[in-house]
């Protein structure tokens, strides 16, 4: 059975109708924008939803608006006072200008990248070790501003920066193990140190309220034999203080007359 050659002529036309109404409409999601180039020249950005180009004329490019996460390899880095270390970090980022990110940049995902690995290695190395452990949160802040400000021109907005993880040498972590070690030995030695002070000024002022009253030794004598009276002694040797029979020895016989 032979196929009419106007039928075939009208399948033809038809497979080329749907392919170029194909390539002219376009699927955009929520979080992608579309960068049209009108033979060659920008042309426009359009949103989210069902968009039409012109087939052959327009190209359409689709760009993330979602934020990245991009981890920062490892980096050597030699600090201010040259200890040798690998520090990482984690880059958060996203794009705010679809355009500027196609055009002023070949491919912004690879240079944020090795942006912000030069940007490690430049901004520690101008940090102290004590420094990079105990003021992180500066240098998150630092890098984050540099990074920022270098690629505002690619309409990348540099969100966050932290760094993860600070490896240090072997000897250096036995080195601060032994600083650290120190350090709690001298605090333990400073408390104990205030506490015998502290304990002989009570002392001193127990001391001269006892001696300022008359009856407090006394008073004190009987409190404590009572403490010692609780224990399970057999036989109890205590002195008596003189001034319990004072009174009796000073007392004089009465005078005849």
């Amino acid at each position: 059975m032979m196929i009419p050659e106007d039928l075939v002529l009208w399948v033809i036309i038809a497979a080329l109708l749907l392919g170029i109404v194909g390539s002219a409409v376009r699927v955009l999601f929520e979080y992608e924008r579309g960068v049209v180039f009108r033979l060659g020249r920008f042309a426009g950005v359009k949103g989210p939803g069902l968009r039409f180009i012109i087939p052959v004329v327009d190209k359409l490019v689709k760009v993330s608006l979602r934020t990245v996460a991009m981890d920062v390899p490892p980096q050597d880095v030699i600090t201010k006072d040259n200890v040798s270390v690998k520090v990482n970090a984690v880059l958060y980022f996203r794009v705010l200008a679809p355009e500027k990110a196609l055009i002023e940049v070949e491919n912004y995902l690879y240079a944020t990248s090795q942006l912000a690995q030069t940007s490690l290695r430049s901004v520690l190395g101008q940090a102290e070790l004590d420094e990079l452990l105990a003021e992180r949160e500066r240098i998150n802040q630092h890098l984050q501003e540099i990074l920022d400000r270098q690629t505002d021109p690619w309409g990348v907005k540099v969100s966050n920066v932290e760094i993860k993880h600070v490896d240090l040498p072997v000897e250096m972590q036995r080195a601060m193990a032994r600083q650290a070690e120190a350090e709690r030995e001298r605090r333990s030695k400073i408390i104990h140190a205030e506490g015998e002070f502290q304990a002989s000024q009570k002392l001193a002022d127990a001391a001269g309220i006892i001696s300022s009253e008359a009856g407090a030794l006394q008073l004190r004598f009987l409190q404590t034999l009572t403490e010692v009276a609780t224990e399970k002694n057999s036989t109890i040797i205590f002195p008596v203080p003189i001034d319990l029979i004072s009174p009796f020895v000073d007392k004089k016989p009465p005078t005849k007359e």
